[in-house]
């Protein structure tokens, strides 16, 4: 396995595993996912082995702390430096579960991140991803200021020591 920056010849993969990991009023859809790959492509990773993309991680350094709903309807532009690095997605293929992959494409991020001057790195989730991401560093800083979904979202942030 091997994580790379994102080609839009991985589309139809991460959209299948995207439909595979979120409800339809959860999941991006291909348009938002286009637009991700166009203006977010250095942070923008793929886990594959081959041409098989076994999972991804998606988000935009921005100067907000945390993630806002509006980000979701239209994809904010890459700081070159500084900011906080945001993720929206982390989802991995069915097939490649419990093999460590979303934890390595979170290192691999946080590792971009920090290089690029960024101070944190944040996402929310649902509650019963919270334990995941603590494991991986990231502390629950409680409820998200969202309505995405209809869904009680968590803020959880990981700050550079």
């Amino acid at each position: 396995m091997e994580i790379t920056p994102v080609k839009m010849l991985d589309l139809p993969q991460i959209m299948a595993i995207e439909k595979s990991g979120f409800s339809e009023a959860e999941a991006g859809s291909e348009a938002a996912y286009r637009e991700r790959i166009e203006k977010l492509a250095d942070t923008f990773l793929v886990a594959r082995d081959g041409a098989v993309v076994l999972g991804f991680i998606v988000g935009p350094a921005v100067g907000a702390r945390y993630i806002e709903d509006e980000m979701f309807v239209e994809t904010p532009t890459n700081l070159p430096r500084g900011g906080h690095q945001l993720v929206f997605t982390l989802a991995v293929s069915p097939l490649a579960r419990h093999q460590q992959i979303g934890s390595q494409l979170l290192t691999a991020l946080a590792e971009k991140a920090q290089a690029d001057g960024r101070t944190s790195m944040a996402l929310t989730c649902l509650k019963r991803l919270i334990p995941f991401y603590e494991r991986n560093g990231f502390i629950n800083q409680g409820v998200a200021n969202s309505e995405h979904a209809g869904e009680t979202w968590y803020n959880l942030e990981k700050v550079w020591d």
